[in-house]
């Protein structure tokens, strides 16, 4: 409970920091939250993995990309309005998701009893070896993967537009 806790914490951090140096510091210390609970599950290569590669090489990417664009916001323009907009849309979208799994039938409408087959994920797949993981991975996990790899490749056309737009303001 304490690092799911922590998680949350960091990820208020992240979400809610001025600086945007404080926001990936915030955005570190939720992702090593994340991998103390893939620690407490008895997947350790997961948790190994998820320090390696999200806090250490993408954040280190992150801090690149923020002393690259050199964003020096003054402390007191904090845009009140529109986080509190986009607050509430994220929060009517959710309750929106929420709604429609209910009534279509997806979600079971209650808890009670046994989970379906389809629904569970034997913990043992994961961290028998990095050769099962890997098999795993590409085979019945391939979209999300494929979904997760489509994102880095937008948030990195995003930086190269950032840091272009940047470039041409200050020559």
């Amino acid at each position: 409970m304490f690092f799911a806790a922590l998680t949350l914490g960091a990820a208020l951090l992240l979400v809610l920091s001025r600086n945007a140096v404080t926001s990936a510091m915030g955005m570190i210390l939720a992702l090593v939250g994340v991998a103390a609970d893939f620690f407490l599950l008895d997947a350790y290569f997961l948790g190994v993995l998820q320090v390696l590669v999200y806090a250490g090489a993408v954040m280190v990417l992150f801090l690149f990309v923020i002393m690259l664009l050199n964003t020096d916001d003054p402390e007191g323009t904090y845009p009140w309005k529109t986080a509190a907009i986009g607050l509430a849309t994220f929060f009517l979208l959710g309750a929106g998701v929420l709604w429609l799994f209910h009534w279509s039938g997806a979600v079971p409408k209650t808890l009670a009893g046994p989970t379906p087959p389809e629904l569970t994920v034997n913990p043992a797949e994961f961290t028998t070896s990095a050769k099962s993981f890997g098999r795993l991975l590409y085979t019945k996990y391939l979209l999300p993967l494929e979904i997760a790899g489509f994102l880095l490749l937008v948030a990195l056309v995003g930086v190269v537009s950032l840091s272009k737009d940047a470039k041409e303001d200050n020559a």
